[in-house]
């Protein structure tokens, strides 16, 4: 588990084909604490397994499912990726719960700089299937592991607000329009949507959450 606090970002030193598909060597950074072999840690949004870790760098085994349905299959030596540690019981929740499985990826549509304000406005990509349905009204959601609240939702785009810690912190601030990014959606979310079309029978249905579907099906008063 994760909570979207980015703690370093870190460049892409190699990628290396591997039978199950790539080994990603990435520099190390300013991540904290021991990292030991077959720990978890989160890189731009995906949870992976470290299995090379020295002082400066750190390797994980990237199967072809993930190069494929993520954007890291797109990144190249010297890109730059958000790293987190996996969560600690005595670490503070300053995120949400995340468990660094990406739902699908989204496009930045447009990004908005004036007014003293930075807003991104994403759309799902092609191929990211009903992701609206879990994109909730102030919501939270993970673009590229960095927790965020969702500032604005419509049918089929979404807008985050950034501050200027997190365009210092993490790769957000280098990203352009067009780019591509990993999202996991709340997992509140998603358990509440899947739970609610199973109880109309309507497991198909790609239906957002709104606040008057949530009064209908109970879960709020």
């Amino acid at each position: 588990m994760f909570t979207g606090i980015v703690q370093t970002t870190a460049k892409i030193l190699d990628s290396m084909p591997t039978q199950t598909g790539r080994r990603l060597t990435v520099q190390r950074g300013k991540l904290q604490g021991q990292v030991n072999h077959g720990d978890s840690i989160c890189v731009s949004g995906i949870c992976l397994t470290a299995v090379e870790i020295s002082d400066q760098q750190l390797s994980f085994d990237v199967i072809h499912e993930t190069l494929m349905k993520t954007s890291i299959g797109a990144l190249a030596i010297g890109d730059l990726v958000n790293l987190e540690p996996a969560v600690t019981p005595s670490q503070p929740m300053g995120g949400h719960f995340m468990q660094g499985h990406v739902d699908g990826l989204a496009v930045i549509d447009a990004i908005y700089t004036g007014d003293g304000e930075w807003r991104i406005t994403l759309k799902p990509a092609d191929d990211a299937g009903d992701l609206m349905a879990y994109i909730i009204p102030r919501g939270s959601v993970a673009i590229d592991g960095i927790s965020l609240t969702l500032a604005r939702v419509s049918d089929d785009s979404f807008d985050v607000a950034l501050i200027p810690a997190t365009l210092d912190l993490t790769t957000l601030g280098q990203r352009k329009v067009g780019d591509r990014v990993n999202i996991e959606a709340d997992i509140l979310a998603k358990t509440i949507v899947c739970q609610m079309r199973r109880m109309q029978g309507k497991a198909d249905v790609k239906q957002p959450v709104t606040t008057e579907l949530l009064r209908e099906a109970g879960f709020i008063g």
